[in-house]
């Protein structure tokens, strides 16, 4: 009995081994393609921060009223507010970065929170041409994916 219990199970391995597909090349993760995304849509933020495009800055967040913003000023909603403030906290009377600084990120950290939703950590730095240290801090951003591709839906920065 237990010589044809175990010839059964050799059997049944044997078969499930046969219908087992040969490996595929490997395939770029979700989670790649994803974090690559939220990079070059920072990329094209930055860029206009650093063009003093106001609009291309804050193309990244949604449109959503509830879209939010922390800060040490307190919390924000929607894109109207974060206009207001960015507008009130730095120059934007001239295309030139001088007074602004030049905006770059550097990733710290990425994680997908589902299929569409995603929270990324970077390090915000602003240099500047003169002499002056750059400002520089942690941001830790909320992403979802909508109609257009991802936005960002809440941004807390200090």
């Amino acid at each position: 009995m237990r010589t044809i219990a175990i010839m059964a199970a050799a059997i049944g391995l044997a078969a499930c081994e046969a219908g087992t597909p040969a490996p595929e090349a490997p395939v770029e993760s979700a989670e790649a393609v994803t974090a690559a995304d939220i990079e070059a849509l920072l990329a094209d933020s930055a860029a206009g921060w650093n063009e003093g495009d106001m609009k291309r800055f804050l193309a990244l967040y949604s449109d959503a009223p509830e879209t939010s913003f922390a800060g040490s000023g307190g919390l924000l909603r929607g894109t109207a507010a974060m206009e207001q403030r960015y507008r009130e906290a730095y120059d934007w009377s001239d295309p030139d970065p001088s007074e602004r600084g030049i905006l770059t990120f550097e990733t710290l950290d990425f994680r997908p929170l589902g299929e569409d939703h995603a929270l990324f950590i970077a390090r915000y730095i602003l240099t500047y041409p003169d002499d002056r240290e750059p400002a520089t801090g942690l941001t830790s951003l909320v992403f979802a994916r909508e109609a257009e591709g991802w936005r960002l839906i809440a941004d807390h920065s200090s």
